[in-house]
């Protein structure tokens, strides 16, 4: 017998994105470079040196993050300083810390 209950569904297509998305934040150098930015703004250097990889590294991370509208950065000088953009990141970060830590 079929349910006459009425589910509440999104569509296809923004699960698609909804799963880029995450596929994108399932690196645990962008975990980490997302737990820092939701602290404070951040430079590229000291983002790689809190992850221990080589600041192209890092850059390629930041790169793909922004891709997907999870962060923006601001030139001061001929520093530039990212900061997280998407306030549901807090969320999803707070989820893992709660299931991991």
């Amino acid at each position: 017998m079929a349910s006459t209950k009425k589910i509440k569904l999104t569509d296809l297509k923004s699960l698609e994105q909804a799963a880029e998305c995450l596929r994108t934040l399932a690196h645990p150098h962008r975990l980490r470079i997302v737990q820092m930015l939701l602290q404070s703004e951040y430079t590229v250097g000291e983002l790689a040196e809190a992850c221990e990889i080589a600041p192209h590294m890092a850059s390629e991370h930041l790169r793909k993050m922004q891709h997907c509208g999870f962060l923006d950065s601001e030139k001061d000088g001929q520093r530039r300083y990212y900061h997280v953009v998407e306030p549901h990141l807090a969320n999803i970060l707070s989820c893992i810390e709660a299931r991991f830590e």
